[in-house]
């Protein structure tokens, strides 16, 4: 069977097509053929070598199939259902992961999903959200359950909360609809002005160009009336978090996620004790944090936004496509 490997981590240029091997299912165990994976920025830092992996190593964090073959003992799944992997495979449950239960995860500490079929303990999976294709189920592991654990586990979402997210990359766009299916006002800033149309599109109640408007934390402070943002969805790091701080209303809650903006900068601590602000950082979440999520999304009717998809032998497109930072939405690979 075809999978796509890396020669050695440090570029896309070190990606190949090669092959794996998918076996019975042993007790405990599920086959899936998968046919779709998503891309995600962990992905990107280690096909570029950020990350440290094996040689030989089959990317992906994500993927999504279908079960083809069950073992004995399982009685979870059956041959034929929609599956999405999990990010954190021995994490089932809790809200707090432990250090050996982040040792396995898909694509860096061990071999990823961009292959046709993977033999894997049941747990490593959850169903997939009904009506769901396999590119979407593709991208609920890592981006959506990303947001999911920021504004629902970690934030306690609730109707009539505001929320500020940046850009229009998976996490966000999946923070945007998951805040607007909880009755949340969403303020969503872009740097591009055809892309904040998008967003309203998608409910954004406000946006905001920070190309144009530096201070765009200020901005979106002043369009709560002074009271500031129940919660942010920071994927920028330390770049952008002096704006989220000033965003914030007293008692805020910022959900660190992502270094998109730089891994260093000044962070004002100062103002965070003073307005008793909670700052969080998460990755991603666990196994019974998917299947809420997922019982969610069958209630609430949310699809991905896919802003493109490539073939198998074109995941380092895929990938120059991330670069290009012209996406909105997921990014698939499905075959």
């Amino acid at each position: 069977m075809k999978a796509m490997r890396l020669k050695k981590p440090g570029g896309l240029d070190n990606i190949f097509v090669g092959a794996c091997e998918a076996g019975a299912p042993g007790p405990g165990e599920i086959r899936v053929e998968l046919h779709a994976t998503s891309v995600n920025y962990h992905d990107y830092l280690v096909v570029k070598g950020m990350i440290p992996c094996e040689e030989d190593r089959i990317p992906m964090s994500d993927g999504g199939g279908v079960v083809t073959a069950v073992g004995e003992g399982v009685r979870e799944f059956a041959v034929g259902d929609h599956v999405a992997s999990t990010f954190f495979p021995e994490w089932l449950g809790g809200d707090t992961a432990l250090p050996e239960w982040m040792r396995l995860v898909p694509g860096d500490r061990s071999e990823g999903y961009a292959r046709e079929a993977v033999t894997a303990p049941a747990t490593w999976f959850t169903k997939a959200p009904k009506g769901y294709s396999h590119s979407e189920a593709a991208t609920l592991t890592c981006a959506g359950l990303t947001a999911w654990r920021a504004l629902v586990v970690n934030g306690n979402m609730k109707a009539g909360d505001v929320v500020l997210v940046q850009g229009t990359g998976g996490v966000s766009i999946f923070a945007l609809q998951f805040a607007k299916a909880a009755g949340a006002t969403v303020i969503a800033t872009s740097s591009s002005d055809e892309k904040i149309e998008r967003l309203k599109k998608l409910g954004a109640d406000h946006t905001i160009n920070y190309k144009s408007d530096p201070t765009w934390g200020f901005t979106a402070k002043k369009l709560t009336d002074g009271r500031g943002v129940d919660h942010v969805v920071e994927i920028g790091g330390a770049g952008t978090m002096a704006q989220s701080i000033a965003a914030s209303k007293l008692g805020g809650h910022i959900s660190l996620i992502g270094v998109l903006a730089g891994f260093a900068g000044d962070v004002n601590t100062a103002a965070i004790m003073g307005m008793n602000l909670r700052v969080q950082g998460l990755t991603v979440g666990s196994r019974q944090h998917q299947q809420d999520m997922v019982r969610a999304i069958d209630v609430s009717g949310i699809k991905p936004v896919i802003d493109s998809t490539f073939p198998m032998e074109g995941l380092a497109d895929a990938f120059r496509h991330q670069e290009s930072n012209k996406h909105f939405g997921k990014i698939c690979v499905a075959w």
